[in-house]
Parts: C-alpha cells; structure tokens; sequence
C-alpha cells in the first residue's frame, strides 16, 4: 500500500485518478490542485505545480511513495532532475522523463534532430531563428504547399500553424519569429513539408529499457465540425484507431518504438514514462509528427478505461526494476470521448458557469476537465467534462456519449457532433 500523489487539474489527471483509486495497492490518493471530479476520488491540494519546493513539502508531509505527472510543464522544467538531487526524494517514484528526454516535447529542434539521429521516419524540415528568416522563406519555396509552421518551445498544443498560401506562410513565419506570436515558444520556429493522412496516437509506457505498448487513439483537435476552424487541446478522442490492425502497430514498433528506446538509450538519455508518439499514416507508412513526454488529453480519456491491467501495479514497477515482468492487458471494447467545451474556446471564454445534469449520466464515464466546486460545481476552463462510453462498437459508443452530453447543462455549452465521422 502506497500514498500516490498526481499532478494536474485536467481530465487526463481525472483519468488517472479514476484508474489508481481502483488499485488495491494505492492507501491514500492526492491531486494537485485537482478539479471537481478529482476530489471524489482523493484528497485535491491547491498548489503551483511548477513549485517544485511546495510538491516537495507536500511529499514529506502525506509520505507519499509514487508522484505521477500529468501536463508535460513540470516534466520540461526538470521535476524528474529535482527529485533525484534531493536526498529524500530520490526515493521516492516518480514517473516522467528527466529534463533532457521531456526535450522532446518540449523542443521541436530537439525532437527533430533526434529523429534524424536515429533514423525515425518523419518529415522533411529545417529549423529557423529571428536572425535566419530570410533562409527560412527560400526553404519555404522548396516546399509544396500547405506550409506547416511550429513553435519550438511549448505553445499549449497551439503554436502550430498550417498555411495554404506561400507568402501568408512567410509573413506568419515573420510574426512567429519577429513579433513573438507564440511569446518565447517562437524564438525558433520548425518548418516542415505537409504530410498528407490519417492521424493516430500510439503511447508507450517504458522504464527506460523494456516497454508496453498501450491502446491506440486518434483525437479530434479543431473546433469545428468536419475538422475545422481553430486547434484545440482536443474535442474527442476514440479508441482504438480501426487501420491501426495488429500487422500496422508491429511495423510502428519496428520503424519508430524500438529506435526511439534504443535512440534513448545511446544517447544516455534517462526516460522512465509516458511516450505519446503523434503519428500520420502516409499510404500505409507510419511516419512522427511530434513526440509527447506525457498521455494526451483527451486520449487519456479513451485509453485508460480501456486498460484492465491494475495501473499502480504497472507504474511502480517502472521504478522497481520490475516492469517487464508485468503484463499489460486491455479490453476489446471500443471507447469513445466527446468534450464539452465553454463558448469562446479555444479563444476567449468565461468561467464560473454552473454545471448541472451530472447525475444524470447513465452507462458512461464523466471525467472532469475545467472543473470546480464553489457550492456548486462550475466551469473552470476551455474544456470542461470529456463523456467516454465504452462498447462493442464505435457507432453505439458515441451514441451514448452523445446521449449523456445532452444530459448536462451550462451557459454556453458546446460540443463537436461528429467524432469519429472519418473513420
């Protein structure tokens, strides 16, 4: 038995929650800061958590034994590193990479020149800088369009920008390097060719040397309906991705897990975590799109409840030296996540709504995203509840998804009704 700590507010951390509450090996269960949902579960603790020193004191205080990080920030800013210099808390679990492996979300340059390094199939690119834009619009020129733009740094899932129009392109190029689009997440910019696909998401549990491939999931990021209008964080997701057949996942292992592992391990990079490979199916070829360091939000929402496994078991085994002699099993069920989103989202939005109609839900999982309680539970984000429902089949999953969403009620509620629609 174990007290477990896990860090973030959002619905992948509600997610999580949910799964390790259900471990017979986790005593006492704490969220920081949490949300609405999370506090059913365990015990939410408001604080910064990119204040290492306070995640610290906590620690102590509940004598936590195992500390899972949800958002990629912490992971980026070196939590991994601050734990293993301190004398107390290196002995305690945690699970995420260390700052040089969490590079790879948290640099685009970085992620690419790994690729290149180790052979990992990807799109062509070259990186740029305030200083080289004129190289950057001649490299433009090489391309076909559309034009894909990405802030090197962290953007909050939106720094990157997909342009038809070659001088529109180079003009955005401009505003990213020279105006600070992005704030100090454009510094540098990555321009890359246009794959033309199907996108997918595969995640990777690993210790560093063996690993477990977990349940696929292909997530929805526009706004609009038929993929549309502005990037989000994510409006739905779905599990599993139906071309991702048994003979598509070994070649993905074959071309792009087992040299992204090895690729860790030549360049002594410690990496004891989530990896979320963002992939696109080019004519049957596998190819990265980026590297996350964490789950996804809201394809957490879709894998985990998929996963029968006991995640605690699996999560500490990652730090005991045990992970490759535990079994990873899952479910054959289909599951599939709609999220409501606050009007304005991914733009401006109001907070503080009243939320009513959780009582509601009949035959699906309510994970809060955007959530709190303030006598009532309210809005507290862009994304605010994800419905997952699981079954024998895509269609009648998303039927009671749908069902459900229309249960609950907030000012300016909105959400995406076709999920799924292209596959």
């Amino acid at each position: 038995m174990m007290n477990v700590l896990i860090l973030g507010s959002g619905g992948r951390e509600h997610a999580f929650a949910w799964k390790i509450a259900q471990s017979s090996s986790c005593n006492k269960l704490f969220i920081a800061p949490g949300n609405a949902g999370t506090e059913r579960l365990g015990k939410n603790v408001d604080l910064d958590i990119n204040n290492f020193l306070s995640i610290k004191e906590l620690v102590i205080a509940h004598e936590i034994g195992l500390v899972l990080v949800g958002p990629e920030e912490p992971l980026v800013n070196g939590i991994y590193d601050f734990f293993q210099a301190d004398d107390i808390l290196n002995k305690v679990a945690l699970i995420g990479p260390s700052k040089i492996g969490a590079q790879l979300e948290g640099s685009k340059k970085f992620a690419k020149e790994f690729m290149m390094r180790h052979d990992i199939p990807t799109a062509r690119y070259q990186a740029f800088t305030k200083e080289t834009w004129n190289k950057g619009c001649l490299f433009l020129e090489t391309l076909a369009p559309p034009y894909v733009l990405k802030a090197d740094g962290l953007a909050a899932g939106k720094g990157v920008l997909i342009i038809d129009d070659l001088e529109t392109a180079k003009k955005d190029l401009k505003s990213m390097l020279h105006d600070a689009k992005f704030g100090k997440a454009s510094s540098t910019v990555v321009v890359e060719e246009f794959l033309e696909g199907i996108e997918l998401s595969v995640f990777v549990l690993t210790d560093g040397d063996s690993y477990k491939i977990l349940p696929t999931a292909k997530d929805y990021k526009r706004i609009g309906e038929g993929d549309t209008g502005l990037n989000t964080g994510g409006m739905g997701a779905i599990s599993p991705v139906p071309f991702a057949d048994r003979f598509y996942i070994e070649k993905v292992e074959r071309e792009i897990i087992k040299p992204t592992i090895e690729g860790l391990k030549k360049d002594n990079i410690i990496y004891k975590g989530f990896i979320f490979f963002g992939l696109i199916n080019v004519k049957g070829q596998p190819k990265v799109i980026e590297y996350n360091v964490r789950m996804g939000d809201p394809e957490t929402e879709v894998v985990i409840p998929r996963v029968t496994s006991d995640l605690l078991h699996l999560l500490k085994g990652i730090t005991d030296g045990t992970f490759s002699e535990k079994d990873l099993e899952v479910t054959n069920e289909v599951a599939t996540t709609v999220m409501l989103v606050s009007s304005g989202y991914p733009g401006a939005y109001k907070k503080g709504k009243n939320i009513s109609g959780l009582e509601l839900v009949e035959n699906s999982l309510v994970f809060h995203a955007g959530t709190k309680n303030n006598a009532n539970v309210q809005t507290n984000g862009g994304r605010v509840i994800a419905i997952t429902s699981l079954c024998s089949e895509i269609k009648t999953a998303l039927s009671k998804s749908y069902k459900n969403a229309e249960k609950i009620s907030f000012e300016g509620k909105y959400y995406r009704k076709d999920i799924g629609f292209d596959l």
